[in-house]
């Protein structure tokens, strides 16, 4: 399996980005978006992305000097214009204008509309959390979701995220869509050449498949839970519930009025995004103590296999880092290599070199 050390991965993807007309800070900006999904194991938001935003910078989609600007506000909200930008622009103004908000008011609510993919959504809370607020982010996406007892897709695969910080260093985060999984983790089979998990995603038909690249292709996926009978309606009102949040209230489009598979530069991806920060100390003192009791609890539990301990949520990304970060090295597979090779040569970059 190739490794290649973690700065040469960010050099590549920074040198991509300025390749289409992204300015250095912006592109900076979005490689470290896109270096934590990788630092952290979350391969289908890192490296593998690249030639997704890449395409759509080159399409005219997605504005690679865009600047986004508050069209409304108040001391707690604000409502965003994110003028096509790409997500790491949109989502540093949004999100810090958040923080903002929770430190002189308490809480900050901003909706965002005119965006475009923001990566891995843990990544926006995680900019609170570093604050000593609690964050929280949204986005809706293009329809992935297939409601219970439907056969095509209407919602996002619509994610969401927490993070919190509690005494002692400790830390929660949750990330995760209200799908069974991110159709970037269908992508990942295909590279590993792997059958899906049973519940992962269905045909052009509506009909279970194991097969990733007829599972990709249809872009039909199960909602978190999997069918009716596992409980996928409750991922489906998750979802559901995010695109509120995410298209409602910003006047972004909804996720069922936004194509599968490719978008018109003449008409721009518009995603719909909320953002979250809450000063804990407006509440009950000593909430990092409680939260961090919590999280030893949890830790502390028998597990039902010795050999894997009981994990607080956040855990597993968290090790994950650590192990990262000591190689000083990220571990892709040959066919993520061999496409960013495709993607150097097209736009005449230099192609990652690995160890």
């Amino acid at each position: 399996m190739p490794k290649v050390r973690v700065e040469e991965v960010a050099r590549f993807m920074r040198e991509c980005f300025q390749a289409t007309g992204v300015p250095e800070k912006e592109a900076r900006e979005h490689t470290d978006l896109l270096l934590q999904a990788d630092f952290t194991g979350h391969y289908s938001h890192g490296l593998n992305r690249v030639e997704f935003y890449v395409n759509d910078l080159l399409s005219g989609a997605t504005n690679p000097k865009g600047k986004p600007v508050v069209l409304k506000e108040n001391a707690c909200t604000a409502w965003v214009d994110g003028g096509n930008a790409l997500g790491a622009t949109v989502g540093n103004f949004s999100m810090d204008l958040a923080i903002k908000k929770a430190k002189e008011s308490g809480v900050g609510w901003v909706a965002t509309k005119g965006s475009t993919h923001f990566g891995m959504a843990g990544w926006w809370a995680q900019r609170a959390e570093k604050h000593g607020l609690i964050g929280m982010a949204f986005t809706n996406t293009s329809p992935l979701l297939v409601p219970t007892r439907a056969k095509k897709g209407a919602l996002g695969t619509n994610p969401i995220a927490f993070a919190a910080v509690a005494s002692g260093g400790d830390s929660m985060l949750v990330d995760l869509s209200t799908t069974a999984v991110a159709l970037g983790k269908v992508e990942i089979k295909i590279h590993e050449g792997k059958p899906l998990p049973d519940g992962w995603a269905m045909d052009k038909d509506g009909k279970p498949t194991n097969d990733p690249k007829v599972g990709f292709e249809s872009g039909h996926l199960y909602p978190l839970g999997g069918e009716e009978k596992t409980g996928g309606y409750k991922g489906y009102c998750l979802s559901a519930m995010n695109e509120v949040f995410c298209s409602s209230l910003s006047g972004a489009l909804a996720s069922h009025q936004r194509p599968w598979g490719g978008t018109n530069p003449e008409d721009p991806p518009n995603l719909g995004q909320m953002f979250v920060a809450i000063d804990p100390g407006c509440f009950a003192p000593g909430f990092g103590d409680r939260l961090a009791e919590s999280l030893s609890h949890w830790r502390g539990l028998p597990p039902a296999d010795p050999s894997l301990p009981v994990l607080a949520p956040g855990d597993k990304e968290r090790n994950h880092l650590e192990q990262t970060k000591k190689r000083g090295t990220i571990v892709y597979e040959p066919k993520q290599i061999e496409t960013c090779a495709a993607l150097a040569k097209r736009l005449g970059v230099k192609p990652i070199q690995t160890l």
